[in-house]
């Protein structure tokens, strides 16, 4: 199958979603606020807190360079949260941008506490290189779950990241529950490796051990291509 797409396609891919969510009973919008973002997701009760990769007070989300999407359901009650950022990483990998903390701080040095640190142990990490997207902050609410809408809302943030930046990657980290659970597996991502991320910010309560989830520039357009030709 070709990997080329157009805007063309990747509009027409995001749009079948877009339909499918509003039958499922939500719809999206989307910023670059991220004010306004964490605004809204420190207000959602049962989500964990918004980590400091989408916390303007602690990274650079400079408009371009990274968006939130929020979905609401009929009656405009938040049902969904999930943000992207791109980084650079074309002089260095996935793994030394997370051992460096600078994949969770602009400026590590000043941002993170006391005892921060993060060791990646997936081989993959090393490989990944260039334009890469993180993929995060990803919640949907009790009442939408089991609907297949992973699936739905993964896909969206996958176009319009296309359709934005083109990533040579686009990558997420999950719990080890997420994968045992199949959940991470709705989301589209083809690839997973444990122990991406052991993560400790003491300061702000965090202790992880996370799974690396990810996809190259050319699965990302057979995903969006291939969803075209299953509505065509």
């Amino acid at each position: 199958m070709s990997e080329c797409i157009t805007i063309f396609d990747v509009s027409k891919y995001i749009n079948l979603l877009a339909d499918a969510a509003r039958k499922s009973g939500m719809q999206f919008r989307m910023g670059e606020n991220f004010e306004e973002y964490v605004n809204i997701t420190e207000n959602i009760v049962g989500k964990l807190p918004t980590d400091p990769s989408f916390r303007p007070d602690c990274s650079r989300l400079e408009a371009g360079r990274a968006f939130w999407i929020v979905g609401e359901d009929q009656s405009g009650e938040v049902a969904h949260v999930q943000a992207l950022r791109v980084d650079d990483l074309t002089t260095t990998n996935l793994a030394r941008h997370l051992e460096s903390l600078k994949a969770f701080y602009a400026n590590p040095r000043s941002h993170a506490g006391s005892g921060s640190l993060c060791i990646c142990r997936a081989p993959t990490a090393q490989n990944i290189t260039g334009s890469v997207v993180y993929h995060g902050d990803i919640w949907l609410r009790e009442d939408f779950r089991r609907q297949g809408l992973p699936r739905i809302f993964a896909g969206i943030a996958f176009g319009l990241a296309w359709v934005k930046w083109s990533p040579d990657f686009i990558y997420a980290l999950v719990h080890t529950w997420s994968i045992q659970k199949g959940v991470a597996g709705q989301y589209g991502y083809l690839h997973r490796e444990a122990h991406a991320a052991i993560l400790s910010l003491p300061d702000r309560g965090i202790e992880e051990d996370d799974w690396l989830i990810w996809l190259t520039r050319r699965e990302l357009s057979r995903i969006i291509k291939r969803g075209n030709q299953g509505h065509s």
